[in-house]
């Protein structure tokens, strides 16, 4: 993931020198676990491909996350003051610069992923999966979804994997999707749909226990914003032992469908070892 960091420092290096940039880059390079890139490397590594194909479609992805955390951490969402060990981009500098920051977080990615080793076709591909998986119809729906079970006693099970399929899972199965366009396998799409849905699920939960067994100091961010938020999660609704049972049923049918790919699975077995051991 060097060589990753490294693309990543310099791909705004084209954008003027403003508030914004040093906002973009505040939060950008705060560090985090790079689950997102880690997927689409090791899912084109199971096709055989180079890594480094995917950089810029990575960069991309990272983008638009980095721009869902900002935005997330914002007083009118979780009203959050600490983000990966550091304070909250609109705490370092203010709201509204936070604001644009994700704005432009947001915006720089579908610049980012053209910049990618693709056909015209494979990129128009890209461009339409970015902006269904991060937009009204993939993660900002969940996002609406979580605002709306704020405060209520009545959420389901069934309605918390909705939240979560969207909020959470969407980010995790572009990647996956986005590989399979570069190597030219978009056949295995639904399969890959499958995975990314059982992990993204199997992710959110380990996040919910963590967030009830482990310190701010561990996590480096807010581990009450759920509870001051009135949120349910899967620890109120199931408890810690159950909640941890599911994580892992999820992550095992997560790789069983991974078994039904014709790939090389054992390059994809460390990010799912490493998805289900993580910590934090």
């Amino acid at each position: 993931m060097n060589s990753f960091e490294e693309y990543l420092q310099n791909c705004l290096n084209d954008i003027k020198d403003s508030k914004v940039k040093e906002a973009m880059l505040y939060s950008l390079l705060a560090g985090g676990k790079r689950i997102r890139p880690q997927l689409l490397f090791s899912a084109l590594k199971a096709y055989g491909i180079a890594e480094e194909k995917g950089f810029p479609c990575a960069a991309a992805i990272e983008m638009i996350h980095t721009y869902s955390l900002i935005h997330d951490d914002l007083p009118a969402m979780d009203d959050d003051t600490l983000r990966r060990g550091r304070p909250t981009c609109h705490i370092q500098f203010d709201e509204a610069t936070a604001i644009l920051a994700g704005d432009a977080l947001l915006t720089q990615a579908f610049h980012e992923v053209l910049k990618s080793d693709a056909t015209a076709s494979q990129l128009v591909s890209l461009e339409s999966l970015i902006s269904s998986y991060s937009g009204a119809n993939g993660m900002v729906l969940g996002q609406i979804y979580d605002l709306e079970a704020e405060g209520r006693c009545d959420v389901s099970i069934e309605a918390l994997q909705r939240v979560h399929e969207y909020k959470t899972g969407k980010l995790i199965t572009l990647p996956l999707l986005c590989a399979a366009v570069l190597a030219n396998h978009e056949e295995d799409f639904e399969v890959w749909k499958s995975i990314g849905y059982a992990m993204g699920l199997s992710f959110q939960i380990q996040d919910d226990v963590f967030d009830v067994t482990s310190t701010c100091e561990e996590l480096g961010k807010d581990i009450m914003s759920d509870a001051g938020n009135h949120k349910s999660t899967y620890v109120s609704l199931l408890g810690v032992e159950r909640a941890t049972q599911l994580a892992q049923e999820y992550y095992d049918q997560a790789w069983q469908h991974c078994l039904a790919l014709r790939i090389d699975h054992s390059a994809m077995k460390p990010v799912f070892d490493a998805l289900i051991k993580r910590k934090k």
